[in-house]
């Protein structure tokens, strides 16, 4: 279980990357006050955090309402997954686990950034909502300590996010946008590492006849 629960960890980190979202948080904040960049971060992040525990719990009753088969999750999430690791690697949004450059320039107008696009989908993207989703499905047929661990490494991976966006002022010039698209890409090769395993169980999955939902 340990294995599992490390796996687990590298994925969210991996694909929440707390690091990636600073850029932008400092780019939409850099006009307000210290306390008013508290609130934004902590509502930003309290969002993402109620949306990811949403489809952490009720993600796998919704696949099994509309007779989704693990394997199929799996390997939709693996493509999934493996997409956000090339938009990762290249550093080029296509909004799958950042804005594109369109909703960038509409998030440039809004008043109130925490819900959008902060919390979506800069922190709770498409991406961490599957594999979510896919890590409480694998954790629920081992044990229940699995699945308490699987939540409890996303809170963790979520408070790390909140206080990197608490100190995203000297992060940003500690790192600079360099360091945080080296850091970045680091991370989404890992990722595609992940993503290309996801596929290639849930083929396994398929091929050993574990395809009804």
């Amino acid at each position: 279980m340990s294995q599992f629960l490390w796996q687990a960890f590298v994925t969210l980190f991996v694909i929440i990357d707390p690091f990636a979202v600073v850029p932008m948080f400092v780019a939409l904040t850099r006009n307000e006050t210290i306390a008013s960049k508290r609130r934004t971060a902590l509502k930003s992040t309290v969002i993402a955090t109620i949306l990811l525990l949403s489809f952490a719990f009720a993600g796998d009753k919704l696949l099994d309402a509309m007779s989704i088969s693990e394997p199929a999750f799996r390997i939709a999430g693996g493509f999934l997954l493996l997409l956000a690791a090339i938009e990762m690697v290249v550093a080029r949004a296509s909004g799958i686990r950042s804005t594109t450059g369109d909703e960038a320039e509409e998030a440039a107008h809004r008043d109130d950034i925490s819900v959008f696009p902060l919390a979506i989908p800069l922190i709770a993207g498409p991406g961490a909502l599957t594999s979510v989703v896919v890590l409480m499905r694998q954790a629920e047929a081992m044990s229940l300590k699995a699945s308490l661990g699987v939540v409890l490494i996303l809170m963790g991976v979520l408070l790390i996010t909140y206080g990197s966006l608490l100190i995203g002022d000297r992060l940003m010039k500690l790192l600079g946008v360099t360091g945080t698209n080296v850091l970045t890409r680091v991370f989404g090769i890992i990722l595609a590492a992940l993503a290309i395993q996801n596929i290639i169980n849930g083929i396994t999955m398929v091929i050993k006849g574990h395809i009804s939902p």
